[in-house]
């Protein structure tokens, strides 16, 4: 049975930014591709009664201290956004127009987005934003203009949104490893253990 790795993530989280560099050569080491999933972080943030990490007494101020050094870590860059937290509908909806004819494509437009957003401190919420990075990626900007806005879109978005929500992820980024949970950008290498030993 081939294995599955499903990453579910909001583009404002700079955890999820981290686990996006990497997950796609733990799914490869596996045979198989991640799935990327974008959602809404705001919506089970209503549902569940919380706020974003970045504005918690204390756990904000390490998150500040713990993501620049694992970016070190990772060798990747990483700049905070002065825009943060930051709206990610936007961003969502281009991902999705673009999944739906081209499943890589939208790997590599989320890829292209986060690094706008956390590798180079843009403001990726305006839609004029994220249509300038998806131009830059090689999209035809006024498909994805358009994209963004279109009714299907902002369905799909929200039925990915309520699946995430009824599968109970609560927290960005979080991964399925052939069906189990694992929260956090930490528990990456767990979930490609898990996927190695066919759990335990």
């Amino acid at each position: 049975m081939a294995h599955r790795l499903e990453f579910y993530f909001d583009f404002s989280s700079p955890y999820g930014y981290l686990a996006g560099t990497r997950v796609d050569a733990v799914a490869s080491r596996h045979g198989i591709a991640a799935e990327w999933r974008p959602f809404l972080l705001g919506a089970v943030f209503k549902l569940t009664n919380t706020v974003p990490l970045s504005s918690q007494l204390m756990k904000g101020d390490y998150m500040l201290r713990d993501v620049p050094r694992a970016a070190r870590r990772y060798g990747v860059p990483f700049v905070l956004p002065k825009q943060f937290p930051f709206g990610t509908v936007t961003a969502c909806r281009a991902f999705y127009h673009v999944a739906q004819t081209d499943k890589a494509g939208a790997v590599r437009l989320g890829k292209a987005l986060f690094h706008a957003a956390f590798g180079e401190g843009r403001d990726i919420c305006p839609i004029e934003a994220v249509v300038a990075v998806a131009a830059d990626a090689g999209f035809d900007p006024e498909a994805v203009f358009a994209g963004i806005q279109a009714p299907e879109v902002k369905s799909l978005l929200k039925q990915e949104v309520d699946e995430a929500i009824s599968r109970q992820v609560f927290g960005s980024p979080f991964l399925f490893a052939d069906g189990e949970p694992f929260w956090g950008n930490d528990r990456l290498d767990e979930a490609d253990l898990w996927l190695e030993r066919g759990g335990w």
